[in-house]
């Protein structure tokens, strides 16, 4: 055992305390949260028989794509059981509505080893895999232990993540010596693992999974049909995944936005459910006219807002827009998906953080289907541009839903190396490096 993973395990066992504090505090308050801390402990009813394969998707945007993960491994191995891991509320409440109970989902432990532990017994994979970076190192040698295999799908790691991750470079080593194949979203992503400690022959570029986002069209039809009902002839934009701060910006937009557009509707969508009621403090005190999802009402004419505060709707409400702004970007989260609004082919607006996924924001950028905003002004002269002319605003859209289809593929080259290695493991055969195929070299 290196001298770091000795300081890791104590620096864990030290935090441990605060973080279990606080998730009980979280359950206390929000009847959601019942159950999850206990999972997060390990704690979770045993699988009736082993040989699942287990796909971590830490929220909602990796949920998304392992729709498209599930969906084209069940195709190739009929039967086959999935449990699905997420960290947050958000992500386990969009994995619960996509795939009900045809895939358990559990929360994932602590990276501590009597939660692991727990876990692992209790689930008995027969091979993992993990969407996006998520590298815990107490989690990974236990499954090399156990001889699971592990794929590490749409890996990153960023230039400046580079020096930080070297500062652990045995720790890292000993974390990615199992039986672990990388497959990153790039060939410079590729040679940063490698640089940083992973194995040459276990690292490959595979591509960028969230590129495969596929809205279902029954989705698409509900979006369209609630706009029918609700906003037949008026101009409509949606404010989605906003945090503190980005709801009194799209207001204030909005203010400017109908100056031009008197009868223009706003949805707004806060990402987190425990923000529902500040945001509505917020319209109450600013005495905007709205209708609230949650009650079941939609908007009337003279309605200016429509509050979005429920869960698991937002690709509904984006197919039901004219325009989208994304948030988690005007203020320094990092952005959330831009995906979902350039699939549905709606020019996208996005705040200047979006470090969360540089590389969509790049692609979309490229394009010409993403416009970068820096305050309300901006934010409402760009919704203004779109609605004034709506031709020009779905011309920008299709780049960007063009721009995504021609980056597919991901998903299909990690299908095809976890198949292996699924089958391999329940031969009993030991698992031989798997044989990633390379990516076309498109992000």
């Amino acid at each position: 055992m290196s001298p770091l993973r000795i300081v890791y395990l104590l620096l864990t066992h030290l935090v441990a305390p605060f973080v279990i504090a606080i998730e009980g505090w979280r359950e206390l308050r929000d009847s959601s949260q019942r159950g999850r801390l206990k999972q997060r402990l390990g704690f979770i009813e045993p699988q009736s028989t082993p040989g699942c394969l287990w796909i971590h998707a830490v929220s909602v945007g990796e949920v998304q794509v392992a729709a498209a993960l599930v969906r084209e491994l069940k195709a190739s191995e009929p039967g086959l059981e999935i449990v699905l891991t997420t960290v947050t509320a958000t992500g386990a409440a969009r994995a619960r509505a996509i795939f009900g109970s045809d895939v358990r989902h559990c929360y994932l432990p602590y990276d501590l080893p009597g939660a692991v532990g727990r876990f692992l017994d209790r689930i008995r994979p027969r091979a993992v895999i993990v969407l996006e970076t998520e590298i815990w190192p107490t989690l990974y040698r236990a499954i090399s232990r156990r001889g699971i295999p592990l794929v590490i799908a749409s890996a990153r790691i960023s230039d400046r993540s580079v020096s930080r991750y070297r500062r652990m470079a045995s720790l890292v080593r000993e974390t990615l010596a199992g039986d672990v194949t990388i497959g990153a979203q790039s060939a410079a992503d590729a040679a940063r693992f490698v640089a940083v400690g992973a194995p040459p022959d276990r690292v490959r570029v595979t591509g960028n999974v969230k590129f495969d986002l596929e809205i279902p069209e029954s989705v698409v039809t509900a979006g369209r049909e609630l706009r029918d009902r609700c906003a037949t002839g008026r101009p409509v934009w949606i404010a989605g995944s906003t945090h503190e701060g980005e709801e009194a910006a799209a207001l204030a937009a909005h203010a400017r936005v109908r100056a031009r557009h008197p009868s223009a509707l706003l949805v707004l969508v806060p990402r987190h459910p425990q923000r529902f009621d500040a945001v509505r403090r917020l319209l109450d005190g600013e005495r905007r006219s709205y209708a609230q999802r949650s009650a079941g009402v939609l908007p009337a004419q003279g309605d200016e807002v429509f509050l979005v505060d429920t869960i698991g709707e937002l690709q509904m409400f984006y197919a039901a827009s004219d325009a989208a702004f994304v948030g988690g970007s005007l203020v320094p989260v990092g952005g959330h998906s831009l995906l979902e609004p350039a699939v549905l082919g709606l020019p996208v607006i996005s705040g200047p953080w979006t470090q969360n996924a540089p590389e969509v924001a790049e692609l979309l950028s490229r394009a010409g289907a993403l416009t970068t905003v820096r305050n309300h002004d901006e934010l409402a002269r760009r919704v203004v541009e779109c609605l004034d002319d709506p031709a020009r605003a779905r011309a920008d859209g299709d780049k960007g839903r063009r721009a995504v289809a021609a980056s597919r593929g991901a998903v299909h080259r990690v299908v095809e190396t976890a198949l292996p290695l699924l089958r391999a493991s329940r031969s009993g055969r030991a698992p031989a490096t798997a044989a990633l195929p390379e990516s076309s070299g498109r992000r």
